[in-house]
């Protein structure tokens, strides 16, 4: 059976086929595509030997040459329609990754078979629609020529070969798929801020959404700025009832929104718990039918993004309630937080990333927060490390909003020198995560940690709700001995004094055959006299 470190190192070996010759933002698009593809093959075919011998194969070979005779026999069209109906898509036994990886070992390998099986998983179902669309497998970027690109591509295939997707424990093939994501994220820098939030603030948010929720059953999980899908799938890891949540996420670029869904099958998410969608989130409301509230809301959106803001806006029921203005076209970081709170249960828990910058920011935004704070809507905000996160150095910080709860005091927490450094960024560990937690949880004052401020103490600060103003964490200098600053003066004096006597000594000394030269040292010397 595979041990997720091995899967995981068998996995990270194909990116070393494809490292020199593309950038991680676009080889991480084929190692993930093809992890998924073999992952979709695999599952095919141990539910075919399932089916047919009532147990899981040993290995897939068997599983092949069960399901070439199955496939050749008057049985294979009821067994087909069996495959369709729980697994929602069909492959012909040429199609299989198994298939594929015995061209590829006898170098026959041929790329219109992969293509032919990436496009029939897209045309099973609308769950697959344009699943391996980026995966362009006539890519110049994978060599020159025909055989080149082909090569590049078995190689991969036959790396692979080496990863027991099937026997995965668990979460481990979904964790494995989650590192990858994340190691792809370090090499591909501020371009990883579109699908990848970094495990300590995740785990933050997550926890915090989760809070009082974990034992429901059914619960819905938002995300619609989602990424890879990571942030919804870390509800998991606090809920008891894992394989009942219902996602609902979306997001804006295709390439991302492919790579979550793969995120959500490798997690072992349901089809019928899986709602995606690629859309843009400000531009037009969604969901809108049946489920448009949900238990818990997570968001990590872009940053200060521009947006119309189109005077439309003003009459969308996500904006309309906040004194008449909507966030300004250069910051979006507000539209993006009431859309999310729009869409959040009375009952439920929103957590959002965003810049300090919509803790104290003026105008229309200093009206947003104004209206937010004496509805009683933010419930906490918690000031992040700075050099978090892939696309930005900035320091960040997570808002926590309620609905419709008793009261309007606010929980502050500057959890700012809560990390450790690593290569490239400062990184939480889980003694950070918990401590933050703690403070969350207990929601009092704690010096230079975290302030509990009610309604009278925000109003007096005109609404701004930078930390600094409710956490102090200033240290107080020592009070200074001025008899021992005294003392040391004296004996700085001294030294100064015995070192420029000293030097006049070696001056006096010296002896001289150019007068202009002897006049200069005389001049300089004159320096140190007066000193």
């Amino acid at each position: 059976m595979a041990e997720s470190k091995d899967l995981l190192q068998v996995l990270w070996s194909g990116a070393d086929v494809l490292r020199g010759k593309m950038d991680a933002n676009e080889y991480k698009t084929y190692l993930l595509g093809l992890v998924f593809y073999k992952y979709l093959s695999d599952s095919y075919l141990a539910k075919v030997y399932d089916l047919i011998n009532d147990e899981m194969p040993s290995d897939l070979e068997e599983a092949q040459k069960v399901y070439v005779e199955a496939y050749n026999s008057e049985d294979r069209d009821e067994l087909l329609s069996e495959l369709k109906e729980t697994l929602h898509y069909t492959l012909n036994p040429d199609m299989t990754y198994i298939s594929i990886l015995d061209d590829a070992k006898n170098n026959a390998f041929n790329r219109e078979k992969l293509q032919a099986a990436f496009n029939r998983i897209e045309e099973s179902d609308k769950l697959f629609n344009g699943l391996f669309a980026d995966v362009d497998l006539y890519s110049t970027r994978l060599g020159t020529g025909d055989q080149k690109q082909s090569a590049t591509i078995a190689e991969v295939i036959k790396v692979l070969d080496g990863a027991d997707l099937i026997h995965a424990k668990g979460d481990v093939l979904g964790n494995a798929y989650e590192y990858l994501i994340g190691q792809f994220a370090s090499e591909t820098g501020k371009k990883a801020g579109e699908f990848y939030t970094p495990h300590g603030p995740a785990q933050i948010l997550c926890r915090i959404a989760m809070e009082g929720q974990s034992d429901k059953k059914g619960l819905q999980v938002y995300d619609p700025c989602m990424g890879s899908g990571s942030l919804m799938l870390s509800c998991r890891n606090y809920s008891k009832e894992p394989d009942y949540i219902k996602y609902y996420g979306q997001e804006l670029m295709p390439s991302t929104y492919n790579l979550a869904r793969m995120n959500m099958f490798l997690h072992g998410v349901l089809p019928e718990n899986q709602h995606l969608r690629n859309g843009d989130t400000l531009d037009a409301d969604w969901p809108t039918d049946e489920e448009t509230e949900f238990d818990c809301v997570t968001m990590n959106p872009p940053y200060s993004a521009k947006w119309s803001a189109a005077e439309g806006f003003k009459q969308d029921e996500r904006f309309m309630d906040y004194g008449g203005v909507l966030a300004p076209k250069s910051k979006a970081d507000y539209a993006f937080l009431l859309h999310g709170f729009y869409h959040l249960k009375q009952t439920g828990t929103m957590a959002i990333v965003l810049p300090h910058g919509v803790l104290f920011r003026g105008a229309a935004e200093g009206t947003i927060r104004e209206n937010l704070l004496k509805n009683g809507s933010i419930y906490a905000v918690i000031g992040l490390p700075s050099n978090m996160f892939y696309n930005t150095s900035i320091p960040t910080c997570i808002i926590v909003l309620k609905k419709h709860r008793e009261g309007r005091d606010v929980l502050f927490i500057d959890a700012s020198n809560l990390f450790e450094k690593e290569k490239k960024q400062n990184v939480m560990n889980e003694a950070h995560i918990d401590k933050v937690l703690e403070l969350y949880k207990n929601r009092k004052t704690v010096e230079k940690q975290a302030y509990l401020a009610s309604y009278e103490d925000i109003e007096a600060n005109d609404f701004n709700l930078n930390i600094p103003r409710y956490v102090d964490t200033s240290e107080e200098e020592e009070p200074i001995d001025l008899r021992t600053l005294t003392a040391n003066l004296k004996d700085t004096n001294m030294a100064i004094k015995e070192g420029n006597d000293s030097l006049m000594d070696m001056f006096n000394e010296l002896v001289f055959n150019d007068m202009k030269i002897k006049e200069d040292v005389e001049e300089f010397m004159k320096v140190f006299k007066e000193a």
